[in-house]
């Protein structure tokens, strides 16, 4: 079974503050696609928290890595920048999907700036959510959609 991770980024949730809303929406739906997912890792905003999560669960084994929170023009909004150092590689259509999707819905997902992409050698996929619980719901289906055929490009499958 292909492990996959959840890494909610949020000041208030990690500081006890709020209950984790969004990253359980997405655990629930990765396990429900058939990936081994653990409970979502809650961590405080901020780049270096975000890289540092990143880097813990890739080094583990996880081929798909989703983060929900922290993708948005707030000062502690950091998320993409952390992901950023992870990512060897962007995947720029699934980010973009998920905002134009989000825009359907809601005109302020455009101000999302979650990024997509992998990370060599590990052969992993990571894609930013944001962290409302509605912009999980309706990104998850967008990564679930393409994840299984990235994960199997990544590890030398053919088109």
């Amino acid at each position: 079974m292909t492990r996959a991770a959840v890494i909610t980024v949020s000041d208030r949730s990690a500081a006890g503050e709020r209950e984790d809303a969004s990253g359980p929406l997405a655990v629930a739906a990765l396990r429900e696609a058939g990936f081994d997912c653990a409970d979502a890792v809650v961590v405080s905003d901020g780049a270096d928290n975000v890289e540092r999560a990143l880097t813990v669960e890739v080094v583990a084994g996880a081929k798909l890595i989703i983060t929900s929170g922290g993708t948005g023009v707030g000062p502690r909004d950091q998320t993409p920048e952390g992901t950023s150092r992870v990512v060897t590689r962007e995947v720029p259509g699934i980010a973009e999907d998920l905002r134009r999707r989000g825009a359907a819905e809601k005109p302020a997902s455009l101000l999302t700036r979650g990024i997509a992409g992998v990370v060599d050698p590990h052969g992993a996929l990571i894609v930013n959510l944001p962290g409302s619980p509605s912009g999980v719901a309706s990104g998850m289906p967008v990564v679930l959609s393409v994840a299984r055929h990235v994960l199997d490009q990544l590890g030398g499958g053919d088109h």
